[in-house]
């Protein structure tokens, strides 16, 4: 195995180890199914579903239903618990519905994208691998547990709170960043699809305000999320704002504006027109355009 494979295990087993300590974590107060708390239950299905799908997936060298995958382990997680929890009050019933909202609307969109495109760039180093294929269905595993952790704290816990401001706030905070992803999206889709703009780079509507305006839509919904739940936490469930951090940090930091901006700069970097966009505009928050 080369350098590659053996750092991918490695990733791997770090990935299990911290679903281990989250799981743990957020299943203090969670209700229990037969022996097994029910918040670690979702994270063994998380990451389950992923290894199903990993393996008709590396044997015909696709990445076609990675994206939808993660999806429906949303909708997954979110469906037992539903099944599971009794009795089912507003704030398990909301963020059940808000999570399987924004997973099927994000699911259908990058299904429907990576079909047009024909294929994910990302993947292409990673498919003849068997360990690193293996390890971004891990990671995912990973993201679906973390980014849910919080919902699933607040969905799985014991005890019940009546809902308050900040539950209210929580659903207006996701619903902005909800309009704000969809809007986005569905602003660059646009673009992309004339082809008088082949080869050039989005600067209207939300793109004019930011030059990542679905991501912040994103950190949004998911603060949204947290809001939410935060009335219900206790103890060691209050690991679980690793959720809305995560997301920030995955997104600012790792694989999302980092990696987008050092493709936009090998491409347009000694573009004037690019690098004004660049100047006038902020990375992520939306702010009036200058000049």
């Amino acid at each position: 195995m080369d350098k590659a494979g053996i750092q991918a295990l490695l990733a791997i087993v770090a990935t299990w180890l911290v679903a281990a300590g989250l799981a743990w974590a957020g299943s203090q107060h969670s209700v229990v199914v037969g022996s097994w708390p029910l918040f670690a239950l979702c994270g063994l299905v998380a990451f389950g579903i992923q290894w199903l799908v990993f393996i008709p997936s590396y044997l015909a060298q696709t990445e076609h239903y990675f994206d939808l995958t993660g999806s429906l382990t949303y909708l997954t997680l979110v469906i037992l618990v539903l099944m599971v929890v009794e009795p089912l009050d507003t704030r398990t019933l909301l963020l059940g519905a808000l999570v399987a909202v924004w997973a099927m609307r994000l699911g259908s969109f990058l299904f429907m994208r990576v079909k047009q495109d024909g294929s994910d760039g990302r993947f292409d180093a990673l498919k003849p691998s068997l360990p690193r294929f293996f390890m971004v269905w891990n990671l995912q595993g990973l993201w679906v547990f973390l980014t849910l952790s919080a919902a699933l704290a607040a969905m799985t816990a014991v005890q019940r709170q009546p809902m308050e401001t900040i539950a209210l706030l929580g659903m207006l905070v996701f619903a902005a960043g909800f309009v704000i992803e969809v809007v986005a999206d569905r602003q660059k889709r646009s673009f992309r699809a004339d082809p008088a703009n082949e080869g050039r780079f989005i600067t209207t509507g939300l793109w004019a305000w930011s030059r990542h305006p679905n991501y912040f839509g994103e950190i949004m919904l998911w603060i949204g999320i947290f809001l939410i739940a935060v009335p219900v936490l206790s103890g060691w469930q209050w690991v679980t704002i690793a959720s809305p951090l995560f997301v920030i940090l995955l997104l600012t930091r790792i694989s999302g504006i980092p990696l987008l901006e050092a493709r936009g700069r090998r491409r347009w970097g000694q573009d004037p027109e690019y690098q004004a966009y660049v100047a006038r505009t902020p990375s992520l928050i939306p702010w009036p355009p200058r000049g």
